[in-house]
């Protein structure tokens, strides 16, 4: 059997399948599904400072192949996850790593401040690529200089591994991923996800309240893939790849452009134990194709 176990900046991962925020709650949501401490990570629920209602509703709307979302980083704020939240899944035996979010530098940095007190929590992934908030979030993560502004900040308090989440509604994701690293992000996950919009053809009227929001799911997995293989050939950290990925062909692709590890989203309200499958094919598929060890997928690809 094919070695699975990977290492993203310094933090063992028994596999490289891990769920993304906001589409896994905390994990023990999952937890009546499957054994969650079988994935190698879990990105919990984006976390901001203060406590945010989110956008009102309709938020949510259905799309061929896929979904749009404007829930707008919905939480009880950072306190609310340290005293409440934590100690239920601090001894979840997997990594599990808190998603912030905010609305300004400050609030990124003292958001990040607070999660980097909790022992059990190994990382964090830095969203700068919300499209659903008013303020902050993909805001920051537009351009080289924004991104670069918030990275730079939060890695003079955090001490801890920093993944940065990064947004695909931009013009070069490269350029954005080598300001993020130069300012220094550890790690890289993308992508977030991609703006839409759907209208009520009856009311002629927006279906989101937001009038645009997220597009996720399958439709956006070559969009994603393309990305992850740009930025893999212009940075050295380490990618995390996302995006409408629902099989482990889809993981194996993108492992080959460029991926140490992967997060499964919006396939999990569809199938909720989809990661085991996802693990157990691409176990599969190292043993059949004769690769002892899944980090020698990693770009793989080759030059093209």
């Amino acid at each position: 059997m094919a070695k699975l176990e990977t290492k993203i900046s310094g933090i063992d991962f028994k596999n490289p399948v891990t769920a993304a925020s906001g589409t896994f709650g905390y994990g023990t949501e999952f937890s009546d599904f499957f054994d969650v401490s079988l994935l190698g990570g879990i990105f919990v629920k984006g976390t901001t400072l203060y406590a945010q209602e989110g956008n009102p509703y309709p938020r949510m709307a259905e799309t061929p192949s896929g979904m749009l979302n404007a829930v707008g980083l919905q939480n009880k704020g950072v306190d609310y996850f340290v005293n409440n939240i934590y100690p239920t899944i601090k001894d979840i035996d997997t990594n599990m790593i808190v998603n912030v979010g905010g609305t300004t530098i400050e609030s990124y940095v003292k958001c990040a401040e607070t999660v980097a007190t909790l022992d059990k929590i190994p990382a964090i992934e830095l969203n700068i690529s919300c499209p659903n908030v008013k303020h902050g979030g993909m805001e920051f993560g537009v351009t080289t200089k924004g991104a670069a502004s918030v990275v730079g900040a939060v890695r003079q308090v955090y001490n801890k591994p920093l993944i940065v989440k990064l947004s695909p509604n931009v013009t070069n994701i490269a350029d954005i991923a080598k300001a993020v690293e130069d300012a220094g992000a550890d790690a890289i996950s993308m992508i977030n996800t991609i703006m839409g919009m759907a209208i009520d053809i009856n009311s002629r009227k927006p279906i989101l309240s937001t009038v645009t929001g997220g597009l996720s799911g399958s439709c956006i997995k070559p969009v994603a893939l393309r990305m992850v293989w740009q930025t893999y050939k212009a940075v050295k950290v380490p990618i995390i790849g996302l995006g409408g990925i629902s099989s482990w062909q889809d993981a194996i692709e993108f492992f080959l452009a460029g991926a140490t590890a992967i997060q499964i989203g919006t396939y999990n309200f569809i199938d909720p134990s989809i990661s085991l499958k996802v693990i157990n094919g691409i176990n599969s598929y190292l043993d059949e194709n004769g690769f002892s060890d899944i980090q020698d997928l990693t770009g793989a690809l080759g030059e093209i």
